[in-house]
């Protein structure tokens, strides 16, 4: 993601309360009692950011099933074009040209967010790919096995040593590939590129840290992927196999819109990675392919066999014990810090 979040940003619940004549000592612990009430207004705010940057993401697949006939690829195609315009848009008002010139400047980012530009076009492109299919629910399960992911580019790529719940989480999620490889009779592929896809450029845009905005970065990578994307839009039009402009003035619009519907979520996001703990972005992030695998099987009415039902359930029992794992440490780190 763009945005690391500050290590703590939870409230403190004391209060101290003010008599009619404070003493010294007492106004100075009223002094220090009246911040947290603007941090839980941060925190509040945070919250609602990521429940809504999750909850358009959750959304999604709804968004992709009314553009059909397009296919993934013109979705794409479209997705990447328009969000490069409302980029552009939003830089003028938001007077951050300097930013984007500056990224364009910098060898080193801009190397980064081209490889990242490459890994959120295969995410894209695959996930799209798999609403459009009838299997969003196996895309669902992408997004589930992600932290998963993550927790493993963190022991093979920057050499960590996982802690004991941890390598608990990731055995069983192997388990649950296992169990789903069998169920599908085949690897899940769709649900392993999206996690490996994302958690990749999840990791290529840490390193780019805080050198670069969440605006910023989405139009650098907009910038690199449009020529092809452009190019796409053309071939599609040539051929005859464009939907833009032949399924009516409605699904013109839906589609233009794509550009807003990308970058709203993503700023969203790092307007609430500002103001809330990594622990608590942690927790929100699941919000978004629970909402997806739900409209998996009320919406588009998925099939769901028992062997995929104890599949999916030892993936929520992996993601259970990894989030456990990342509270006990948390609170750790909260005593630590607290202590004289």
């Amino acid at each position: 993601m763009d945005v690391v979040p500050s290590p703590d940003g939870s409230p403190s619940t004391a209060r101290v309360p003010a008599p009619a004549a404070p003493s010294a000592a007492q106004s100075a612990a009223g002094a220090k009692g009246a911040p947290p009430k603007s941090v839980d207004k941060e925190t509040t705010a945070g919250v609602l950011f990521g429940i809504g940057a999750y909850g358009l993401w959750g959304l999604l697949p709804l968004y992709f099933f009314v553009l059909m006939p397009a296919g993934a690829v013109e979705i794409v195609a479209n997705r990447v074009v328009w969000s490069l315009l409302f980029c552009a848009l939003l830089i003028t008002v938001t007077r951050s040209w300097s930013s984007l010139a500056r990224a364009l400047r910098d060898r080193a980012v801009f190397g980064s967010l081209g490889l990242a530009a490459f890994l959120i076009a295969v995410n894209w492109l695959t996930y799209t790919y798999g609403v459009t299919t009838g299997q969003a629910v196996e895309a669902s399960l992408g997004y589930f096995i992600n932290p998963l992911v993550s927790v493993l580019l963190g022991v093979f790529v920057l050499k960590e040593k996982l802690r004991p719940l941890q390598w608990a989480a990731v055995g069983i999620g192997f388990i649950a590939v296992g169990v789903l490889t069998y169920s599908y009779g085949k690897l899940p592929w769709i649900a392993l590129t999206l996690a490996f896809s994302f958690g990749l450029y999840g990791f290529v845009k840490k390193r780019v840290g805080p050198r670069v905005d969440a605006l910023t970065s989405l139009s650098v990578e907009s910038m690199v992927l449009a020529p092809f994307a452009a190019a796409t839009m053309i071939y599609l039009a040539l051929a005859g196999t464009a939907t833009l402009t032949t399924q009516g003035p409605g699904h013109f619009w839906l589609l233009l819109a794509s550009g807003v519907i990308t970058a709203v979520p993503l700023l969203f996001f790092g307007a609430s990675a500002r103001r809330l703990p990594m622990t608590t972005i942690g927790l929100l992030q699941y919000f978004a392919p629970l909402l997806q695998f739900i409209i998996a099987l009320v919406v588009f009415r998925e099939a769901m066999t028992l062997d995929r039902w104890i599949g999916f359930g030892v993936v929520w029992v992996a993601l259970l014990v990894l989030t456990v794992d990342m509270l006990r440490t948390a609170r750790k780190a909260s005593v630590a810090r607290r202590r004289p």
